[in-house]
């Protein structure tokens, strides 16, 4: 697997999932969905977020429900590939088409963009 560095610090990608939008984290994107928050597109209509009441409920959830641990790892993309074929991680698509859920998941999140395109653009 290719080295992906990220440009952001460990901090400010769990930030953005925890207090960002679905246009800019897959986390929010699949959670929402799976919670049943309407996607809408947003701004000039490429964007797509669950609104700013729906992105709120989602980050209370998350503040209630989900909690972030990590460890310190040199080449973190090697253990996340081991972590990935070797656990059930049904929420993780990348790497991970082996897991039931991955074409479940897939399906509905792509259920939800369709929905959204043929919605009118929210401001």
């Amino acid at each position: 697997m290719a080295n992906r560095t990220s440009t952001q610090n460990l901090r400010k990608r769990v930030r953005y999932h925890y207090r960002g939008n679905a246009a800019g984290s897959t986390l929010r994107l699949t959670l929402g969905c799976l919670l049943g928050h309407e996607l809408r597109r947003v701004g000039s209509g490429k964007r797509m977020t669950f609104g700013k009441a729906g992105e709120a409920t989602l980050s209370q959830w998350m503040a209630d429900n989900a909690r972030v641990c990590w460890i310190e790892q040199n080449e973190p993309w090697t253990l996340e590939s081991q972590l990935i074929s070797g656990l059930d991680l049904p929420l993780n698509l990348d790497q991970n088409r082996h897991n039931a859920f991955h074409s479940r998941l897939k399906e509905l999140r792509a259920h939800a963009r369709q929905r959204a395109r043929e919605l009118p653009i929210s401001s």
